[in-house]
Parts: structure tokens; sequence; C-alpha cells
């Protein structure tokens, strides 16, 4: 059943193709996965195997990536993707050997793809449980990682019809988990292969704040403001955040604004500007004069939002009214108070944050006016909220030595 279930996604996938962009980059990569292989497998070499969902269980395991190949240079690393939203960023990420699309989790495919690569290692980050790569790997003796799951009592596994399911986690050699309530329902399954390791995305955090680029214009902007204003950035947001944000800023000059959205495409930007009543100007447009004149700086080019939140004083992370909200650690490292949306309760670490004050929870346009005069008017509060955000991902940290001093390479 489970795989009819996967070329009954492919055909779905197939047809979509025709009209949807997004499943015709999938449809593509997916033909040219065994070619990509073909082409730069080395036929001697050992690979250790990574594979992410997309981009954002990449930037989960990235720091564990870049830590293997600095202390085992012997080996070459595979990266995989199942998601466009991933390979199509990253497919020139120069701290992998090979990057593909992972083909369909047929037995076929997946007997296919082991014997191409014949992987010493193999890390699944975070949510990837492919049934037939699992099954054939355990056959073949491969390790197999689960880095940085989380499992809870309403999944698949837990039901009593998900027998199936939780005999693919069966096959991982060892599942590093980010809490304890994981470990302890892998463990009515029998599954007991299992350590509580925390998540790795405190690791890349901390990183990247540590090696921040520094982005002058931002930081310009930034800088310019008054003593009795603050910088709110507002990062990967989506029209419904957009809607809550733009309408306070609009009536807010005590408030200067650098938004970031999710989606960098002529229309979303011109969106946003009809929205905006003050002063605005794109990154890529700016000078250091227009900036200086400018009340709101939007972000219109990728790969800088994780820097630019250390300017702010107040972060706000989009998604959390439609999508579920996005990497809410890349900004909360910076020490300072962050605000989500609703769909947010998938996240441990965002309502981990929430239970300790350092991330706040709006449902609603006047919940988030009433949340920002709080944080306008009492800096005690806000300065208090930021140093506890900045102790969580420190204290966080760590998962990435435990996993390293575990795995046998």
């Amino acid at each position: 059943m489970y795989t009819i279930g996967i070329l009954l996604y492919e055909i779905g996938i197939y047809i979509a193709s025709f009209f949807n962009k997004k499943a015709k980059l999938f449809m593509d990569g997916q033909r040219k996965a065994f070619k990509t292989l073909r082409e730069k497998v080395v036929p001697d070499a050992e690979y250790i195997w990574f594979h992410a969902a997309s981009l954002g269980e990449f930037e989960q395991g990235r720091v564990l990536i870049e830590r293997v190949r600095k202390q085992y240079p012997q080996y070459k690393i595979l990266l995989t993707f199942f998601s466009p939203s991933g390979y199509e960023v990253r497919k020139d990420y120069d701290g992998a050997d090979i990057v593909c699309y992972l083909p369909m989790d047929t037995f076929y495919n997946s007997a296919r793809f082991l014997k191409l690569v014949h992987p010493k290692i193999v890390f699944f980050i975070k949510y990837e449980y492919w049934g037939n790569y699992l099954y054939s790997m355990k056959h073949r003796h491969i390790p197999v990682y689960s880095v940085s799951s989380i499992f809870r009592r309403n999944q698949t596994f837990f039901k009593p019809y998900g027998w199936q399911y939780a005999n693919m986690l069966k096959c991982f050699t060892h599942l590093f988990v980010q809490n304890k309530e994981s470990q302890d329902l892998l463990a009515q399954k029998g599954i007991t292969r299992v350590s509580v390791v925390g998540d790795t995305r405190f690791d890349r955090v901390l990183e990247v704040s540590q090696s921040a680029q520094e982005v002058p214009l931002a930081a310009l902007f930034a800088n310019n403001k008054k003593e009795n204003e603050y910088v709110l950035v507002a990062g990967s947001t989506w029209p419904p955040d957009e809607d809550i944000i733009l309408a306070y800023f609009n009536t807010h000059p005590q408030q200067r604004l650098i938004i970031a959205p999710h989606v960098i495409s002529e229309d979303h930007l011109k969106e946003i500007e009809r929205k905006l009543q003050r002063d605005h100007v794109r990154l890529s447009q700016a000078t250091e004069t227009s900036v200086l004149d400018a009340e709101c700086l939007i972000i219109d080019s990728y790969g800088k939002l994780s820097s630019i939140y250390r300017y702010g004083q107040i972060g706000y992370i989009g998604g959390g009214f439609g999508v579920g909200i996005h990497n809410v650690p890349e900004a909360a490292v910076y020490g300072i108070p962050t605000i989500v949306g609703p769909n947010n309760k998938k996240f441990l670490e965002v309502q981990s944050l929430i239970a300790d004050g350092a991330t706040f929870e709006i449902q609603s346009a006047q919940d988030y006016e009433t949340l920002m005069h709080r944080l306008e008017g009492d800096k005690h509060f806000r300065d208090e909220a930021g140093r506890k955000a900045h102790d969580f991902i420190r204290n966080g940290a760590g998962a990435v030595d435990k996993i390293m001093n575990f795995v046998k390479f």
C-alpha cells in the first residue's frame, strides 16, 4: 500500500507539472537525478549521504554537514533534496560534492540509488522517513541516522493503523530526537535506539550569528533612528503578516521597519509598496542618501535576513497566519524579542520560547497593537524578553557535538 501511494503521488505530480511551475521543477529534477549520479559519483570514493526535504531542513542539518566535511575530509558528501524549494536554492552548495533530487521512494529506485552511491553513512534530517530506502539500507547494513527528529502522539506512527509506518522507524540505526516526549513515544513502539540531543538548528544559528555578514546600507538605516525610535525587523513575511505589520507601521512614526518578504517577486514587492504610506526604499535601489531619508527598508534579495535581524530591537517572523512560521531562532539568537502568528504549535522551540516569555503569539491586528504598545513603552520588559531569547538559544546548542561523538565514522 505504501509503494502504491508513492506511485499515485508521482502520477499526481506529473499531471500537475503541466500547469504548476514547482511541480514541473520537481519532475525535471526527478528525471535528471540518476543521470547526475552516474556522471558525478566517483566509483572508489566513500560517500556520506545527507537528505533534507527542503531548505529549512537543509539549514537544520547544514552545520552537521560542514562539521563532517571538516573533520573527515577523506569522505565525499552527497546531498539530496525532495522539494524544489530546497534544491533550486542550494543546488550549487559547495559543501557537498554532489547535489541532486532524491528519486521517488520505490523499491526499484532505492536499490538502484544505493547501488550507484554505496553510502558509508546516511543522515536523514528531521521529518524524512522513506520506507523503501530505509528497508533497503537496513538490508545492506548501511548505518542510517535520523537527526533533529521530533514526534507527536497524533502522528501516523502512533495510530492503531500506523504499524507499517512505525516499522519504518525501526530501520534507523539511531534516532537523535529533540525532546524527551519523542523518546518516550518511540519507546512505546519498542524503538529504544534513541538519544535526546536537542535541535541542531541552534548550533546553526549560533554559527551564522558569529560570522554574520555586514549589510552596510541596512546598518546605516538602523543606526539612523532617533532616541525615541526603534527598529522592527520583519522576516519571511506573507501578505496576511504584512496587512498587520504595515497598517501599524503607517500610523506609528516611532517605529522604523526593515521588511524581508518570503516571496521576492516584483508583484509582491509592488503590493507591499502600495500598502506603505511612509517613505520607503528597496535595498537594491538604495543609496547612502536615500536610505537615510527612508522610514522603511524593503529587502528585495535572498541570503541577507539572518544577518539583518541583528539590526533590530524587535523581530517579527512571518508565516504564522498561513503556511506555518519560519525560522524564529534565526532572530532570537541576537537577543531580541520575537513575534509570531498563531500557526506555530508544531514548532517545539517556539513553544518553549513563548513559555519563557521570549516570543509572543498574536492572533489578530488588535493583539499586535496591544503587544507593540507594551514593547515600545516598557524597555525593561523588552530587554528581559531579549535576554531570555539569547539564553534559550545558547543553552540549547550542542546537538552537533553529541551526534559527532556518537556516530562512528
